[in-house]
């Protein structure tokens, strides 16, 4: 097992395919200028990390990005990881032509990014046009059983914080699970400030003011807070990473694109694998790597302390 000092056992793995992406949303991109990794890991070289990870005890692999559907191997990526929970997260641009074939490889499900219901406002905050093409990823995921169908959303205060309950509305006539994410610090220089985050709390009160709204469950070493609206429907979840931090029940650890494994999301610290893939390790030399970055892990990532420092990359660099 992967425990780390504070007695967490590691079980999710969320693993990047690529930074690259097609569209340049606001709060995880620049516009331009942003430099690509030249060097990401092979499929064979991921699927060997996958593989060890899971002999150790990790049991659910995200697939994350960047934007995932970008990797032109990526099917065969995902038919050669063999874990009891394969998902992917995806902005959705490309999920009507894909949907089928991942999940024939073996793909289980998808969490896909919806901030906005509203074309003018998907422009803006993505730079690109596309909505029409995302909302269609999500219909194509369901009818290919990729089940059940999670939408992320990044609340930003003035920007989409007036739709909470137009997603909400449009996430239960679809029965799909709508996750509400507190804005995090992980984008380009001065596009996060503390007083721009939609708090998972005031996010409740949006849903209180129409809905009778029941708590479902513990959330355990999930990030998300689960509530059933009017006793029926999908859950909706709030993410409170920023306000109601969920460090002590962490269970992640996370491989870039570029074969970096880190600790934490708002980590600055990472460590190489590819000396280890590219060499002749065995593939207990990788496991007492992942051992000792998960024993490295820090009791909390402290976006709420003085002098905190977000991490040099974005989340596009280092995957969501």
């Amino acid at each position: 097992m992967l425990i780390d000092s504070f007695g967490r056992e590691h079980r999710d793995l969320r693993v990047s395919l690529t930074d690259r992406c097609q569209l340049r949303c606001t709060y995880c991109m620049p516009e331009e200028g942003l430099q690509w990794a030249k060097d990401v890991l092979s499929a064979d070289e991921t699927a060997r990390v996958v593989r060890v990870a899971v002999r150790e005890g990790i049991r659910e692999v995200r697939l994350t990005g960047g934007e995932p559907l970008l990797r032109r191997d990526l099917l065969d990526v995902v038919a050669q990881i063999d874990v009891p929970d394969l998902s992917l997260t995806t902005n959705g641009m490309g999920l009507a032509r894909l949907a089928r074939d991942l999940r024939s490889a073996g793909l289980q499900r998808v969490n896909v990014s919806v901030d906005t219901l509203r074309p003018d406002r998907f422009r803006t905050l993505t730079r690109r046009d596309g909505l029409a093409a995302v909302l269609d990823g999500v219909t194509a995921a369901k009818e290919a059983g990729l089940l059940p169908v999670k939408v992320n959303t990044v609340l930003m205060r003035g920007v989409n914080d007036d739709e909470v309950l137009d997603l909400v509305a449009w996430a239960r006539a679809e029965d799909v699970e709508l996750r509400f994410i507190e804005h995090m610090p992980l984008g380009p220089d001065g596009a996060w400030s503390r007083e721009d985050i939609v708090t998972a709390d005031e996010v409740l009160a949006v849903l209180r003011s129409a809905y009778e709204v029941t708590p479902v469950g513990q959330r355990e070493s999930a990030p998300a807070e689960l509530w059933r609206l009017d006793g029926h429907g999908p859950a909706v979840g709030v993410i409170a990473s920023v306000t109601q931090p969920f460090c002590g029940d962490c269970d992640r650890l996370r491989l870039t694109a570029d074969g970096h494994l880190r600790a934490c999301l708002f980590s600055r610290d990472e460590d190489d694998l590819r000396p280890l893939l590219r060499s002749d390790a065995s593939d207990d030399e990788l496991a007492a790597k992942l051992h000792a970055v998960v024993a490295s892990k820090g009791a909390g990532h402290g976006i709420g302390l003085p002098g905190f420092v977000p991490p040099p990359r974005t989340m596009s660099e280092i995957g969501g």
